[in-house]
């Protein structure tokens, strides 16, 4: 299964990135296969409108099943990640990435 992590690197101990929409890169674990894919964000900060959305659709492309991030999308982009039948988890803005892995693992992280 893939999840898709909010980061500010491409690396197990890169930290997450507690935003969503502008969030500097976006890391695909593909747990069945152990690597990682990542997409390059970082962009979006020129973007004045819509970073959530336009986000989403670069998450909807790359093909997870579970978004783990911080706070959590607005609500454009939530709706969007939602019919793309994404499960979103938050609380992981503090953590680095393999921390928000293991958590979500044990059921730690709430369903947004």
């Amino acid at each position: 299964m893939k999840i898709a992590f909010t980061t500010k690197g491409t690396e197990w101990n890169s930290d997450m990135d507690p935003r969503f929409g502008r969030t500097e890169f976006i890391l695909v674990y593909d747990d069945e296969k152990d690597e990682f894919t990542s997409f390059d964000n970082r962009a979006i900060e020129n973007e004045a409108h819509g970073a959530g959305p336009k986000t989403s659709q670069k998450l909807f492309e790359m093909g997870p099943k579970v978004l783990i991030t911080g706070n959590g999308p607005g609500g454009n982009a939530a709706t969007v990640l939602e019919k793309a039948g994404i499960k979103i988890y938050i609380g992981a803005g503090q953590m680095t990435v393999k921390e928000a892995y293991e958590v979500y693992k044990n059921n730690e992280l709430k369903e947004f």
